[in-house]
């Protein structure tokens, strides 16, 4: 963890917001707390965080739309956001991921989960390489590592930063079956103990954005996803 990491919590339950409160502290953390997104940006346009735990039922403003102002601000983007709520459908994951978080957790959680799941987030900068290899290749996919830009068929699309670090990961091991733990742990640094169902929701979004590309990140049914080159 980065020495005295500074947290913003964005919680409008007094109970939960003590709760994310302390056991960050207690694991070294600088905290700040707001009940709504207005003042969260109101925070951030002072003294940007390292770090943002965001509520989506937040009163006038909800979370979606905090974090969607966030990640448009180029301030702001990079700040990591991690949405803790109660609202666990898939289309709300999806949303959620699709504006630019990072995590995504549903109430109830475990508080050492959040913070174990948080210092992985925080572990920033680009995937373990394992060649020289700067610009990745794969069909119509162009992946400029050092830049952190990534074009499909000569044209640039915006790719969150673990879904670009997912990207990175199948593109350096094209043609190697990775299972979801191996995923799990070499993308959000994260163990098995967690879950998986990150991963596949980060797959969907990802093949999403690559268009008809996507199609070469496949499924390998009970295992994981690896990426092909076309035919």
């Amino acid at each position: 963890m980065m020495a005295e990491a500074r947290v913003l919590i964005v919680e409008d339950d007094p109970h939960i917001s003590k709760l994310v409160k302390y056991n960050f502290e207690k694991a070294g953390y600088l905290c700040t707390v707001t009940i709504t997104g207005e003042d969260a940006l109101n925070i951030l346009d002072k003294d940007p965080v390292d770090l943002i735990i965001l509520d989506i039922m937040l009163p006038k403003m909800d979370g979606f739309e905090t974090c969607r102002l966030i990640k448009q601000n180029k301030r702001f983007a990079a700040i990591p956001i991690m949405i803790v709520t109660a609202k666990g459908e898939e289309v709300d994951r999806i949303v959620g991921l699709e504006l630019g978080a990072d995590d995504y957790i549903v109430k109830p959680f475990s508080p050492r989960e959040l913070v174990l799941r948080a210092k992985a987030v925080l572990r920033r900068g680009q995937p373990k390489k394992e060649n020289a290899k700067e610009v990745l290749g794969a069909g119509d996919i162009i992946m400029d590592i050092p830049r952190h830009k990534v074009s499909v068929h000569h044209k640039e699309i915006e790719l969150s930063p673990m879904e670009f670090k997912l990207l990175a990961v199948l593109m350096e091991r094209k043609g190697r079956v990775q299972s979801r733990d191996q995923l799990l742990a070499d993308v959000w640094g994260l163990s098995s103990e967690v879950t998986t169902r990150t991963i596949d929701t980060h797959v969907k979004l990802l093949r999403q954005k690559l268009g008809k590309a996507g199609d070469m990140v496949q499924t390998v049914r009970g295992i994981g996803y690896k990426m092909e080159d076309e035919e």
